[in-house]
């Protein structure tokens, strides 16, 4: 993994937090696959975060999201969190800090919602996403329509990684989608745009236009 990411998960556990990779770089690693970006996930506080690291970039402490400069890139740094009360269709009005466990049941399909312990060397999974790697499945955490509901981009994302990977999405996640798909208009043109292109100019295109 790159180095400047174990860095900050070292610095993290030197000082008597937990830290983890999550989300998309840990699927990325377990399909073989470079990640783009490296994120992390802590049980730290915003403000301790901020405390430990020289530069650093508060672009979200209504989230618990700080961003740790090293070298020349970023890296986020969030705090555990479950997320309250979504009204927009994409945001949730308010969160809590948590758990590694209830940060995992808040996100969107199973294989984003894998922690990896570099310091342990150990993949953390709270919701079945190692084996729905395994089968090329995508599926929604938790009840889909709830998933959905919550943010309406995420069945464009669904559609994305499903093309991307050349995954099945699991039967009840895609009948949720076929239901809810005319509330995707509740979402800004900017991100739909945003979702379209990384669809078309992904592996797949042909597929992504096919499931929509």
């Amino acid at each position: 993994m790159e180095k400047s990411a174990l860095q900050i998960i070292k610095k993290l556990h030197q000082n008597g937090y937990q830290a983890y990779l999550v989300g998309g770089c840990v699927r990325d690693l377990l399909l073989k696959i470079k990640p783009k970006d490296w994120d992390i996930a802590t049980n730290a506080k915003p403000e301790e975060v901020q405390k430990l690291f020289k530069k650093t970039i508060l672009v979200g402490a209504k989230f618990g999201v700080v961003i740790v400069r090293l070298g020349k890139k970023n890296y986020e740094v969030a705090t555990f969190r479950t997320d309250l009360d979504y009204k927009d269709g994409r945001h949730p009005a308010s969160i809590k800090f948590s758990t590694p466990e209830e940060d995992a049941k808040r996100r969107d399909f199973t294989i984003n919602g894998l922690f990896y312990d570099p310091i342990a060397n150990k993949v953390i999974d709270f919701v079945g996403g190692e084996e729905d790697l395994k089968k090329g499945i995508i599926r929604a955490i938790g009840e889909p329509e709830q998933r959905f509901s919550e943010d309406k981009l995420r069945m464009l994302r669904a559609v994305r990684f499903s093309a991307r990977f050349n995954f099945q999405i699991e039967p009840k996640t895609k009948s949720a989608i076929k239901k809810h798909a005319q509330e995707i208009v509740e979402v800004s043109p900017e991100r739909i745009r945003e979702e379209l292109i990384m669809i078309f100019t992904q592996k797949n295109p042909d597929l992504g236009l096919e499931l929509m």
